[in-house]
């Protein structure tokens, strides 16, 4: 991938997590601060976009390298398993199911909008292009597309199955991902920016958001009245929990996801055979159930913010793997991926209008299909942190209906190519 240095100047990850510590504690320090400029500053950048656009930059300059780095991997395998289960501990569960079908109608207007946004993203190209879209055999452009299909409605497990399913070359899958993950973390700096100006954009939606700022109320009245200085005992039994946790997600994906590969295999079009799959399952489900136990009383000594954290730290993990600068590396793939994501927005821009949704359920429905359950809950989470089930549960629907309209996606590709 193309950088300003050839080799980054940090490939110790230790000292690559150091610095991403350091940014983030500037970030919050600065945020929190009395000062009038900063203050100024941060009505109009939201701290959570410098957290994830500051590692990119250091990533696209050659200082660190988010291909390099393990970072991620662990971030995402262990920190995120270990949020959410802190994030749900204190979650109203009745008021998740009170916000109503918006959610869900805004995450399927996003999955419409990818369907359609890649043949017509294809064909758009195909009119001043026509040579990009001219390849035949595992160079056909469509069958690389058909893997950002597959990513961008259910995720890394769905990508695979395009992949082994329309078998593109391996030169141009390289250059999908690319593509994939630069388009998708351009629109996920958006959608954290809008995030911090959501009730600006739901007054031009005319938008009841009503429901979401009672179930916010609702949960900070609960954290006030439980809120105490918190001793070691308390922040000891926060993180045990978290991981304790995380590790039974870890031994139940290790047992589930190989036995369905063996004896199931054809609920693998579900996803049902991914090891991260059933990770964030078994972690987000074990938090819901823990909130109707005394582990609830653990968000009193600051449980949701132990979970914020490790968001963060994913958050930064996520920015260093975007490189601004490849781009310029392959730009008639970025050109037909930047359509592409657009068309997907307005799509859901059109049915919010049309149903009145808050920015909330259009963030948190195209996220659950472009990110996925890496990024979902931080795209909820930005609007409330005990909100990142909303974003987690979604991403698991978009799990399951991700190999079948990705395939749909790659036909009306292959068509109209």
């Amino acid at each position: 991938m193309f950088t300003l240095l050839a080799t980054p100047v940090f490939t110790n990850d230790a000292v690559v997590l150091g610095i991403l510590l350091l940014i983030l504690a500037l970030i919050f320090i600065t945020s929190n601060s009395d000062n009038p400029k900063w203050q100024k500053f941060y009505t109009f950048v939201p701290s959570l976009l410098l957290c994830y656009f500051i590692p990119s930059i250091l990533n696209s300059l050659g200082l660190i390298s988010g291909e390099e780095s393990n970072l991620y991997f662990v971030a995402s395998r262990y920190l995120l398993p270990a949020s959410l289960v802190l994030l749900t501990i204190s979650i109203d569960f009745k008021g998740i199911i009170g916000l109503g079908p918006k959610a869900i109608i805004m995450f399927l207007a996003g999955t419409f909008g990818i369907v359609i946004g890649g043949p017509l993203a294809l064909l758009t190209v195909s009119y001043f292009a026509p040579e990009m879209t001219a390849g035949a055999g595992p160079e056909a452009l469509w069958r690389g597309l058909s893997t950002i299909a597959g990513s961008w409605i259910g995720g890394g497990a769905n990508q695979t199955a395009m992949f082994e399913v329309f078998d593109p070359s391996s030169e141009l899958f390289s250059a999908m991902v690319t593509v994939d993950i630069i388009v998708a973390n351009i629109w996920l700096a958006f959608l954290l920016y809008g995030a911090g100006i959501s009730e600006r954009i739901d007054g031009w939606f005319k938008a009841d958001a009503s429901p979401i700022t009672e179930l916010r109320k609702s949960i900070e009245d609960y954290k006030d009245s439980i809120a105490k200085i918190p001793t070691l005992a308390d922040l000891t039994s926060i993180v045990a929990v978290a991981f304790v946790v995380t590790a039974i997600g870890h031994l139940g994906a290790d047992g589930i996801a190989p036995w369905i590969k063996a004896n199931a295999p054809y609920l693998s079009k579900f996803s049902l055979d991914s090891r991260f799959f059933w990770i964030i399952v078994i972690a987000t489900t074990g938090g819901l159930l823990l909130s109707f136990t005394k582990a609830r009383k653990l968000e009193g000594a600051g449980a949701s913010k132990v979970g914020s954290l490790f968001l963060y730290v994913l958050v930064a993990t996520i920015g260093m793997k975007m490189n601004v600068l490849a781009i310029f590396h392959s730009p008639g793939f970025f050109v037909i991926g930047l359509i592409w994501i657009l068309i997907h927005v307005i799509v859901l821009f059109i049915v919010a209008k049309i149903i009145n949704a808050p920015f909330f359920f259009i963030a948190v429905g195209s996220q659950a299909n472009v990110g996925g359950a890496a990024s979902a809950p931080i795209v909820a989470s930005a609007f409330h942190p005990a909100l990142a089930p909303v974003g987690v549960l979604l991403a698991v629907l978009g799990y399951a209906l991700g190999t079948y309209a990705a395939w749909f996606c790659a036909i009306l590709m292959q068509t109209v190519s």
